[in-house]
């Protein structure tokens, strides 16, 4: 049997700092993917041109929004499984296989891995340490059916995948979520039976940038404000603001 086609979608915007390591370290990838498309919100800088450099696919005018763009990504994308990178986070060599690997379980509808913060000068241990159990004690404090279900909390830098099918099951991603658009998706898709969501014990690695601008303190107490707030039913475009954009 054929191995599962993957497809890699990036939504992005003005990631032309970040943007080359992700590049070099999806070009190394074996087995290679079935194809990468990188999803265009509007940038200014040379984002598009470097991943047309490298051979990626860009779509351009997507509807606002990372949702938006995840959404336009999927919607081209002709693999079986879907996998979506931020352009600062650099995946496992043998990304395709894991994947295919763990949604060869039936019962697993989507996944990610487990992101370790790190930049130039140092690993954020306290950052990355609370962002791995999140995954568990958010969904269990404030959907603990869902819980029970098999939903985890996955965000972006995990890099969460699923399956082609299932993600256009569900209708994939809310664009009228300005945030936390993934934790949202994965609750639907436990909600709607498709099966099980997983924290594959595999690293990526992502940058420090927010957490070097506003602090390690600050970042943490940002995020656990953020995520109490979401879980108490707080308005997504309110609490965007609170998170606001760092490159």
């Amino acid at each position: 049997m054929a191995a599962p086609r993957l497809s890699i979608i990036i939504p992005a915007l003005n990631e032309e700092a970040a943007l080359p390591a992700t590049l070099a370290r999806l070009a190394a990838l074996d087995p290679a993917p079935h194809e990468i498309l990188l999803v265009d919100g509007g940038s200014t800088d040379r984002t598009t041109a470097l991943a047309r450099e490298a051979g990626l696919t860009v779509l351009n005018h997507a509807p606002p929004g990372r949702a938006g763009q995840m959404n336009a990504g999927a919607a081209s994308a002709t693999g079986d499984h879907l996998a979506f990178l931020h352009a600062d986070t650099l995946p496992p060599i043998d990304l395709a296989a894991t994947i295919a690997r763990t949604l060869a379980n039936p019962r697993t509808a989507c996944a990610g891995f487990v992101s370790v913060m790190r930049g130039p000068r140092q690993t954020r241990w306290l950052t990355t340490t609370h962002n791995f159990i999140k995954t568990w004690y958010a969904p269990l404090l404030f959907r603990p059916i869902s819980f029970a279900r098999g939903a985890r909390l996955l965000f972006g830098d995990q890099l969460i995948f699923c399956r082609a099918g299932d993600f256009r099951a569900i209708g994939g991603f809310d664009p009228n979520q300005s945030i936390m658009e993934e934790a949202d998706f994965i609750l639907r898709m436990v909600r709607a039976g498709r099966g099980r969501v997983r924290q594959t014990p595999r690293l990526v690695h992502s940058s420090d940038r927010r957490v070097a601008k506003w602090g390690g303190l600050r970042a943490n107490l940002r995020y656990i404000e953020v995520g109490v707030k979401w879980g108490l039913g707080a308005d997504s475009s309110r609490l965007a603001a609170r998170y606001e954009d760092v490159r």
